[in-house]
């Protein structure tokens, strides 16, 4: 049977929970509870078998059988409960410890430590990607203790908790999510139907191949922390020699955002990005040997080991953290020296940011941006690095288009390998936490995800809950085009679809961290919407959500739904608002609470047309409901 069924799972309250496994053709296989219920059933021809029990109320412990003519198993300390997925990408991933050691969540010791709740449980899939769909996944139920609790998604956990105090029943969490991900990675070749550009890579896609391909070469398991990443040798010492040849590698300007094949691979244009391990190399002219000197990297998605003239200088394994390594003059000398950075991505596509310069003491910065040597050492294949070295790089021209190095190099992988496994495993709903690696691309988005959601329920047969986190502020990578308020409007429009409900976070986000260390507020606000809309408990369980507007000759009066037991401005001032005339051309409004609504005006706009709020990657937002629920950022145009 699928490892969905073991000791410790949660199933759902009062529902005809679906079972399913294999056997011998033509054999019966029984199903019996502890509860009293007992069902038999044939495998087909095939070997395959299901069938539908009938589940009492929340409680438990309890045990299944599952009894065969040569073989009996029996699932212990089983609970009836409610049943919720929790996916998406790194900000559902991160786990009740945070990403340790530079983003941790808020009191993350003392959340672990008081992880007592033994009628919490979580199922964590194990990341796995698929061109085409599985039925089996990896992964075990595991009983909240302080002991097991520091791997659990805290969004999950959060969420979790909050239900099980409100309502005193056991909830079970089948946690799926994979860092830097994105939604059409998450969605079925069916629900993206109506997106030919990904069609179109789908059916690209030549299995045998990329098995042919990648039989070629050896291969290595990545490097999963930095002590690892520093030991994990690719050459290092001959290629970070001063002496080492690169004149035959490719030019490639740094700073970059990707790396693309037509960039590293000779004899080919494609616009593929690839992930796995990268070499760069340059020279750079000191003449002013009387102080040390530092090396300034922006950053570096997602690892490093940086060498000066074959010594190592420093290593991070973060992909946000600028870098900032101390050279010691002995290893500097005057005229030429060698900068090698050995760099490790490990999907999503790789980035090393600027400003990229050598400081000395006094403060004389000698840029470094601009044509450095590169090499594509290794290609990322789910958990192993495809080597190839400095002796194969021949044959690069013949890679395939995609050869699922990442979860996003194929759309609908991350639906095949970690959610179709899942189905029909009988749930009450989703939640979801995603859009950051979409941000660029909401127009989109809007119509993608609202596709994921519907393709979801369509595979599951049926209109469960989906409730959402609306992505937190953060500024991306210095971008000032806001294209991150975009994606947070897109996914305010989904509400537009049935039994949605968004968590707004535009009060946790962190300007320089893409994972906000407050977890506690959005694994609560999604559970306020379970509560409210599938509960029956009486909680306000949105912030407030712009309605509509009224021009009133030079004002903008702005109504909002949701608005609770009244609007509020946090620190009793409301900023981040905006008005433009016809042209579009924003500036900043003065801002007032009228009778629960918004009055918006600026002197220099005499015929105000639009209006919108917190229209900025990173912002804080000022804009509540009296319950403390910050508003959604959004725009009239």
């Amino acid at each position: 049977m699928n490892s969905l069924f073991s000791d410790n799972m949660v199933l759902q309250q009062q529902e005809e929970v679906a079972f399913w496994g294999t056997y011998s053709p033509g054999q019966k296989v029984s199903v019996s509870t502890s509860w009293g219920k007992e069902n038999n059933v044939i495998a087909d021809e095939q070997g395959k078998w299901s069938q539908k029990l009938s589940t009492p109320k929340a409680g438990g412990p309890y045990e299944i059988s599952i009894i065969t003519n040569d073989s009996t198993i029996i699932f212990k300390n089983v609970l009836i409960g409610e049943v919720w997925i929790a996916a998406g990408q790194s900000n559902m991933a991160m786990p009740l410890t945070g990403f340790l050691p530079y983003e941790p969540v808020a009191n993350y010791q003392e959340e672990i430590a008081n992880a007592k709740y033994p009628t919490i449980r979580m199922f964590t899939v194990e990341k796995n990607t698929s061109p085409s769909k599985l039925d089996r996944v990896k992964g075990d139920w595991q009983v909240c203790f302080p002991t097991t609790a520091d791997k659990f998604s805290a969004t999950g956990y959060f969420f979790a908790r909050k239900l099980q105090q409100e309502l005193a029943i056991p909830i079970g969490i089948i946690h799926t999510a994979w860092g830097g991900t994105e939604a059409e990675a998450w969605t079925s070749k069916e629900g993206l139907k109506d997106f030919p550009e990904f069609i179109k890579e789908i059916e690209a896609f030549d299995v045998i191949k990329i098995t042919n391909w990648t039989n070629q070469f050896a291969s290595k398991p990545k490097p999963n922390s930095l002590e690892e990443l520093e030991q994990f040798d690719l050459q290092d010492e001959q290629i970070s020699n001063p002496q080492f040849d690169d004149s035959k590698w490719a030019v490639i300007d740094l700073p970059h955002e990707g790396c693309l094949s037509k960039d590293f691979i000779p004899a080919t244009n494609t616009d593929q990005f690839l992930n796995g391990a990268f070499w760069y190399r340059k020279t750079v002219q000191i003449e002013d040997m009387d102080s040390e000197y530092q090396l300034h990297i922006g950053s570096i998605d997602d690892g490093d080991v940086t060498y000066i003239n074959g010594h190592k200088i420093g290593a991070t394994l973060n992909w946000s953290e600028k870098r900032k390594y101390s050279i010691p003059k002995s290893l500097l000398q005057k005229g030429k020296n060698t900068v090698a950075i050995k760099q490790l991505d490990t999907g999503g596509g790789s980035a090393i940011s600027g400003p990229i310069y050598l400081e000395n003491k006094r403060g004389d910065k000698i840029s470094l941006e601009g044509a450095w040597s590169g090499l594509f050492y290794g290609d990322l294949s789910s958990q192993d690095l495809i080597i190839y070295g400095l002796d194969h790089q021949d044959k690069l021209k013949d890679k395939p288009l995609v050869i699922n190095s990442g979860p996003n190099d194929l759309s609908s992988s991350l639906f095949n390998g970690m959610l179709n496994p899942l189905i029909p495993y009988t749930i009450k709903g989703a939640i979801w936490y995603q859009g950051e690696s979409n941000v660029g691309r909401a127009e989109q988005y809007e119509k993608l995800f609202p596709a994921m959601i519907k393709d979801w329920r369509a595979h599951w047969q049926k209109e469960f809950p989906f409730y959402f986190v609306q992505i937190a502020p953060f500024s991306y990578r210095g971008d000032s085009e806001n294209k991150s308020a975009d994606l947070r409007d897109a996914q305010r429009k989904t509400l537009t679809l049935s039994k949605t409900g968004m968590a707004s976070t535009m009060d946790i986000g962190k300007s320089k961290s893409l994972h906000p260390d407050n977890k506690q507020d959005v694994g609560i606000r999604l559970a306020l919407l379970a509560l409210d809309k599938d509960y029956g408990v009486n909680v306000v369980s949105s912030g407030p959500l712009y309605k509509s507007h009224t021009i009133i000759k030079n004002k903008i009066l702005l109504e909002f739904d949701h608005i609770g037991s009244g609007l509020m401005a946090k620190n009793a001032q409301l900023e981040s608002f905006e008005i433009a005339g016809a042209d579009k051309q924003f500036v900043a409004a003065t801002a007032k609470i009228v009778e629960d609504k918004i009055e918006v005006v600026a002197t220099t706009i005499d015929q105000p047309v639009y209006a919108r709020y917190a229209w900025k990657d990173f912002i804080v937002g000022s804009l509540f409901n009296k319950e403390g629920l910050p508003a959604s950022s959004f725009t009239t145009e």
